[in-house]
């Protein structure tokens, strides 16, 4: 049966507009180009995104004159040798992997049963209740929900002096990696569920009725059947959660108060500190390999074809 149009989403009939004042427009001898003039735009943003990393690479391979503080004009690759064999950069890295490999994890265990929850719920009440929990933090702004968490974790914040009335010292809970990372789980967690709430949306509530009805009891039907069919959702939202953490700047900088570092607050050092954008362009295009190489080994894994949410439906 054909579906009617009033059936279709509301970017296809947009497209399907554009496509028709296009095809009003464009001579009809070149007809056969007309889809491929819809993806000018996205061509033109990813040439954009070629020819800064085009620039950034030439960077890259300039050296900082400390005399002059100008760049050199002969090409080296001398920027790369330093940020694979200092310890310094060495310790960034560590720390920036280690970092987005904890929050991803952490994220992804709170996120599924938030998700679950919110999708499943028969209360209208609650399922609004938790989907303004989850949107709220968008309307608050990273920066000031980081600025937040100083007020709520400083020496003389809420959480030391509820401390302070049961007769416990005050404890250091902010510029240390802990504090970091719990920042980065707190600011993650709405994209993860974001994620995961189509992927499981998709799975019939059927299925796990009858894996109740055949004997399983919850944890059981949680693991066979919940969990496989929405490792769309979760690799998906691993991905998301795991490059936003590794190229995350403001909390580290906040919460981890210039001695937490991540690749990008190098990258911003040394653009904007030591002036050497040399180093500063090295560092991002390693950051960027490291994420493509591990976006690589993701879809090794489990396939890109994964990630299409609605694959696992019946």
């Amino acid at each position: 049966m054909r579906r009617s149009r009033s059936a279709y989403p509301l970017t296809w009939r947009l497209m399907d507009g554009l496509e028709a004042v296009a095809g009003r427009v464009w001579p009809a001898r070149l007809a056969p180009g007309l889809p491929y003039l819809m993806l000018l735009p996205a061509l033109l943003l990813v040439g954009v995104l070629v020819l800064g990393l085009v620039q950034i690479g030439d960077t890259s391979l300039r050296t900082l004159d400390t005399s002059t503080f100008l760049m050199s004009e002969t090409l080296t690759l001398d920027n790369y040798r330093r940020a694979l064999s200092e310890p310094f950069f060495a310790t960034v890295a560590g720390r920036s992997l280690l970092g987005a490999l904890i929050v991803t994890v952490a994220t992804l265990i709170l996120a599924l049963p938030y998700a679950y929850v919110m999708v499943r719920t028969p209360s209208a009440g609650l399922r609004k209740l938790l989907l303004v929990a989850l949107f709220l933090p968008f309307f608050i702004g990273q920066v000031v929900r980081a600025y937040g968490w100083l007020i709520i974790l400083g020496n003389q914040g809420m959480v030391n002096e509820a401390l302070g009335l049961v007769g416990v010292a005050p404890i250091r809970l902010l510029y240390n990696y802990p504090a970091v990372l719990f920042g980065l789980v707190q600011y993650m967690l709405p994209f993860a569920v974001l994620m995961l709430a189509p992927a499981l949306t998709a799975i019939p509530a059927e299925m796990e009725l009858a894996a109740g009805s055949l004997g399983a009891d919850w944890v059981r039907t949680f693991r066979h059947v919940v969990l496989p069919l929405s490792r769309p959702g979760l690799v998906g939202a691993g991905l998301v959660v795991g490059t936003l953490s590794l190229t995350e700047f403001a909390i580290p900088a906040i919460l981890g108060g210039g001695t937490q570092d991540f690749v990008a607050n190098a990258i911003y050092d040394q653009f904007f500190r030591t002036s050497d954008q040399g180093m500063g362009a090295t560092l991002t295009l390693l950051l960027v390999a490291i994420g493509s190489v591990l976006v690589g080994v993701v879809f090794m894994l489990f396939g890109a074809g994964t990630l299409a949410l609605e694959g696992q439906r019946r």
